[in-house]
């Protein structure tokens, strides 16, 4: 069975992570960063979602020797100028939780019109495997609107706020299955 590092102590990545990854693909184990002792925290220094994917990519290959896997994503709301953006997960602060994030956005979009809360999910995914000279990244993005009720009681993160496009639903109020379409 291959061996493949998901630089992440998210727990709710690994399972996103995990479940879309065994409908691909029968003999990949998945380990969690965090399952290594003294893995190095990577500080997310890049200007875009696919360059914090590479460094961190890099950092944890560097110290596994594995193939590794690392994505970095968030919310991109046209009328807040892209934020919260590459900051999505400390939107509220370093130390904030989903709820403070949410809370935040929240605030941040009361005074606009719904008609213009046009966003967006973007994800950059990079697998770098050292051993085989190979640095790969691959970009995605789910559009969307951010609305101003928390709904749904799936997933993380902005998905309570988030109804993709030609939906009626949140991403939280959507099953795995669905969401991993």
């Amino acid at each position: 069975m291959k061996k493949i590092v998901l630089a992440t102590a998210n727990t709710h990545k690994v399972i996103e992570f995990q479940s879309i990854l065994n409908e691909l693909v029968s003999d990949l184990e998945l380990v969690p960063a965090s399952d290594f002792l003294d893995v190095p925290e990577v500080a997310e220094t890049g200007a875009t979602f696919a360059e914090n994917a590479l460094i961190k990519a890099r950092a944890i290959n560097v110290f596994t020797k594995l193939p590794t896997l690392a994505d970095d994503s968030g919310l991109v709301v046209d009328a807040l100028n892209g934020a919260p953006g590459i900051f999505s997960a400390r939107y509220a602060g370093l130390t904030a939780t989903d709820a403070e994030n949410v809370e935040k956005l929240l605030i941040e979009i009361k005074d606009i019109s719904p008609d213009l809360l046009f966003a967006r999910f973007e994800c950059a995914i990079a697998l770098v495997d050292s051993q085989q000279n190979l640095e790969l990244v691959v970009e995605g993005q789910m559009p969307g609107q951010v609305i101003k009720e928390v709904r749904g009681a799936n997933g993380f993160g902005y998905d309570p706020v988030f109804v993709p496009q030609g939906l009626a639903k949140t991403s939280a109020e959507l099953s795995d299955q669905e969401k991993n379409q």
